[in-house]
């Protein structure tokens, strides 16, 4: 099966395996883990974590604000960091909102 221009497997991992894979927690779309931001819990907010490095759970996203968006209406980042409560997510939208549309250099 072919999406995109990607070759797909029935599972929906593409077929070059030597690429790690993550899924968006807004969109819910499985693409390599280059092309998403990965989100960390630090205290009782979510940040950025541009280089990977933070300790901790991870989430990932692609740093789009509609993706962003989609993963506060599911409340996609308590449950993805197995916590309870709601989390501070403004360094994120800064963070994705002063991100240069895709696309553009």
């Amino acid at each position: 099966m072919t999406i995109r221009g990607v070759d797909l497997d029935m599972s929906g991992r593409t077929r070059d395996r030597s690429c790690p894979e993550r899924t968006c927690v807004g969109c819910r779309e499985r693409v390599a883990k280059r092309d998403l931001l990965r989100v960390t819990a630090v205290g009782d907010a979510c940040v950025p974590d541009p280089r990977g490095t933070l300790p901790g759970r991870g989430a990932h996203l692609h740093p789009k604000p509609g993706c962003l968006d989609l993963a506060l209406r599911r409340r996609a980042f308590p449950r993805a960091f197995r916590l309870s409560g709601p989390l501070d997510t403004a360094a994120l939208q800064r963070f994705v909102g002063a991100l240069p549309p895709a696309g553009h250099p």
